[in-house]
């Protein structure tokens, strides 16, 4: 790597291209996203013409793969796939979206046909320097998950304990998770093996507790300190579809949680859904996470919060990460992720990150600069 060599990195969460025209929603955002020397997002959903519908969790329907060249023309050079949905059309449906975003020229990190697939980092060279991608799904489901004979995603297994905190049987419990040992070892010694083969090196976490503001898991932040301390520069996390607090650990920044960018879709809605159990799951999710989708938003059925959103920037050169922060974005009634500035609507959705930020008790100070909000 020349000593000389200064990149911009963009990151952005949850896409989910299950509309019509998909170009169409990056209308507001592609002339910032192109931008980025890299850019990096995660595709939440097989893309695949074939393949049968899972049964072991709410699956997602899967996008067309003529759907992603949309990917290609916002700018996109590498793809997260290690998350809860990429199995959910099978073998299949991970080979397809593999194959059809890297006959589109972008990377793939996360899943594959067998776990060494799965675990190998999304590698892009810019001006004589390299910049690794891994990807790891922590939220499960089990069926989800690679292995030395079966395609699927690199993962860590993350435990849940329920602990009664006072002594009344069947009361309320208190929640503890931890990220099982192996699987975490696993991941640590690929971040290691890939520290030592690219210049700077990105880990995405899909992790959270979905539709719920603020709140972190017992588990997230030590799973993300732990991949700095093996050598990450960034850390992203993405699943919740709603923004999270951010924080720099050894100088390097952890983005809780990208939110959702580009995420329209029509599988959670009430009205009109044709598979019962994809609305027996959009019922039952307005009950757990107490929240009604905007009907002005047909095709954004997330959280009235999950409005708020981000493009994450970060400056990296010979010293590593010289600068951080992110752009604020709000979604529209469309579905379209617009590019805010320093104005009205860019400095509420600033305010929300740092109240959420405050929130989840992670000490960060944030100041504009210019139209980024920074923090390094």
């Amino acid at each position: 790597m020349s000593r000389t060599t200064h990149l911009k990195l963009m990151l952005v969460g949850d896409l989910i291209l299950d509309e019509p025209e998909p170009d169409s929603f990056f209308e507001h955002a592609r002339s910032t996203l192109r931008e980025a020397d890299v850019l990096v997002g995660h595709v939440e959903i097989p893309h695949t013409n074939r393949g049968r519908e899972s049964t072991f969790d709410i699956p997602a329907p899967p996008g067309s793969p003529d759907n992603l060249a949309a990917l290609k023309r916002a700018g996109l050079h590498v793809a997260t796939l290690a998350g809860n949905h990429i199995f959910d059309a099978g073998p299949d449906g991970i080979e397809d979206t593999i194959a059809a975003l890297r006959q589109l020229g972008i990377a793939t990190a996360g899943a594959g046909m067998h776990l060494d697939e799965a675990r190998k980092p999304a590698v892009v060279a810019r001006r004589g320097a390299t910049v690794g991608t891994l990807s790891y799904n922590c939220v499960g489901p089990k069926e989800s998950w690679a292995n030395e004979n079966k395609a699927g995603c690199a993962y860590v297994r993350v435990i849940t304990h329920y602990e009664l905190d006072h002594a009344t049987p069947g009361g309320p419990p208190r929640t503890y998770t931890f990220a099982e040992p192996e699987s975490t070892d696993a991941m640590l010694a690929d971040i290691e093996k890939a520290r030592r083969e690219v210049d700077w090196l990105i880990v995405a976490l899909h992790k959270g507790i979905g539709h719920t503001p603020a709140v972190l898991a017992m588990y997230e932040r030590p799973l993300a300190k732990a991949a700095v301390d093996a050598g990450a520069d960034i850390v992203v996390g993405h699943h919740a579809h709603i923004l999270r607090g951010i924080e720099l650990y050894r100088g390097r920044p952890i983005f809780h949680g990208l939110g959702n960018f580009v995420t329209v879709t029509r599988a959670l809605n009430i009205e009109a859904n044709p598979s019962p159990k994809r609305l027996e799951w959009a019922r039952r999710r307005r009950e757990l996470f107490g929240f009604e989708p905007d009907p002005d938003y047909p095709t954004y059925p997330f959280h009235p919060e999950a409005r708020n959103a981000m493009i994450a920037v970060c400056e990296i050169d010979a010293r590593g990460v010289r600068k951080a922060g992110f752009l604020p974005c709000r979604v529209n009634p469309e579905g379209q992720p617009e590019v805010c500035g320093n104005d009205e609507r860019g400095r509420e959705v600033a305010s929300y990150v740092e109240r959420i930020t405050r929130k989840a008790s992670l000490r960060t100070d944030f100041e504009w600069d210019g139209n980024l909000v920074r923090f390094m």
